[in-house]
């Protein structure tokens, strides 16, 4: 066989192969600083944690209500600037940017609520309206804590943070509620509020 031939062979056989590869949606990651487990899913060209970050940060990092049980199930709550510095190797704290890119694959800021909110009410108050997960995001209502360390919303509402500063001391924020399907671009008023995050990654 002529030697241009074989070449096109290859390449074409190259092609079926790696056609025939499956792209990665889900998957796992062990964060090494502690040991504990993360498992990711893939929504539109985004990587996305489906669990608040849970890492003990040594500032600027409470649990709600000081209550252990409440960190399993929802993650610790991060000032605005351990947010920033709290997702492990590979990861980051999203941008404001990156949440929209999120929010526009998943039908703009009207729907998209739903589709990141875990079902049902083990964990949200009722309604928990149009909430599917059909992302796989399973987007807890882990509440926050104010500046003078009092706790609010476990159950009604999940507020995350991104990375990107607002004029002074804010810095924008996205809240999902139990009474609406939407999510709600906002911003902090305060970065030494207790937030969650979410990391999305590199």
């Amino acid at each position: 066989m002529p030697q241009h031939r074989t070449l096109l062979v290859v390449v074409a056989v190259a092609i079926i192969c790696n056609s025939c590869e499956k792209e990665e949606t889900t998957g796992n990651y062990v964060d090494s600083r502690d040991g504990q487990s993360y498992e990711y899913v893939k929504i539109g060209n985004q990587y996305w944690m489906v669990e608040n970050m849970n890492y003990e940060a040594f500032n600027g990092c409470w649990i709600y209500d000081n209550d252990s049980s409440n960190a399993a199930i929802y993650g610790r709550l991060y000032n605005w600037h351990t947010a920033c510095n709290v997702c492990p190797s590979g990861w980051h704290l999203p941008s404001d940017d990156e949440w929209w890119e999120l929010t526009e694959f998943l039908g703009g800021s009207s729907e998209a609520g739903g589709k990141l909110k875990e079902e049902g009410t083990a964990h949200w108050d009722s309604p928990n309206s149009g909430a599917t997960n059909s992302t796989g995001f399973s987007a807890l209502p882990g509440g926050y804590r104010n500046y003078i360390s009092d706790f609010y919303d476990t159950g009604r509402a999940a507020w995350f943070w991104t990375s990107t500063e607002y004029y002074g001391c804010d810095a924008w924020t996205r809240i999902l509620y139990n009474d609406n399907e939407r999510i709600q671009r906002g911003l902090s008023g305060n970065r030494d509020l207790g937030l969650s995050v979410r990391c999305v990654r590199d």
